[in-house]
């Protein structure tokens, strides 16, 4: 969690597409710091073993003209979905900060569905973009909820109309923000009918994922705007229903 990062979100774009990126490789340092980068960075459950492994294009389903697709593992723990969500959006913001375009791809199968004794969970595609202006120039064109839509309560200056920027599935957006007093309570939010192109079995799969990278956001704003909080994990059981507890933020300021 950094500054940087919190600055590539408002660059960062999902490359739904690989195509006129130039002809920039990533090379096979940018590929080691990777893999290092990803062994420092701060989970959201710390008992959870995650691991990552980076592999040609050729070697997974995803057909998107990526260079390489990360492919992320994990132990089937506890908020093990949310623990990938939110350590993946971080790679995810480092990658960006090197020009390396991104795009979460969540229906993507792999050659290796077990990697040292861990699960396959969920992947990103990856290439080099040879040029800076390639990724988002303005974030608040994308479309979003407004902020009405997703959060109750007062809102946080600076945090408030950022974190709904998150990335996620079909971009269904599935959270919801209670705002009361020094308290923000952060749910997952399952709108009925609302799921894309999602199978219906896959929506709560990839929902819970898609919390954990909001809770990316909402650390990263929080930092940025250098309000002290404590965090409580609510377990997520994967439950169907419209409305979960994920996390409680107290305030400290």
């Amino acid at each position: 969690m950094n500054n940087v990062n919190y600055e590539m979100i408002f660059k960062r774009k999902s490359f739904h597409l690989f195509r006129n990126i130039g002809n920039k490789k990533i090379s096979q340092q940018e590929l080691y710091e990777i893999e290092e980068t990803y062994r420092n960075l701060t989970p959201l459950i710390l008992d959870i073993k995650t691991k990552i492994k980076i592999v040609p294009a050729s070697q997974t389903s995803c057909k998107r003209g990526q260079e390489y697709s990360i492919l992320f593992y994990s132990e089937k723990k506890d908020n093990y979905l949310q623990n990938i969500g939110y350590l993946g959006e971080q790679l995810e913001l480092y990658l960006v900060s090197n020009n390396i375009g991104t795009l979460w791809f969540g229906i993507g199968k792999t050659e290796e569905p077990v990697f040292d004794g861990l699960d396959f969970v969920i992947m990103i595609a990856i290439s080099k973009i040879d040029n800076e202006q390639k990724f988002r120039k303005d974030m608040f064109k994308s479309k979003r909820k407004p902020v009405d839509e997703i959060w109750s309560g007062e809102p946080v200056t600076g945090v408030t109309d950022i974190v709904r920027f998150a990335p996620s599935a079909c971009n269904t957006q599935p959270w919801f923000v209670e705002h009361i007093g020094d308290e923000i309570k952060v749910f997952r939010y399952k709108k009925f009918g609302k799921r894309g192109i999602m199978p219906v079995a896959q929506v709560v799969y990839y929902n819970q994922i898609d919390i954990g990278i909001f809770l990316c956001f909402m650390n990263l704003c929080l930092i940025h705007n250098n309000i002290a909080y404590d965090i409580e994990i609510n377990n997520d059981s994967g439950c169907d229903n419209e409305m979960t507890l994920t996390a409680v933020y107290k305030l400290l300021r």
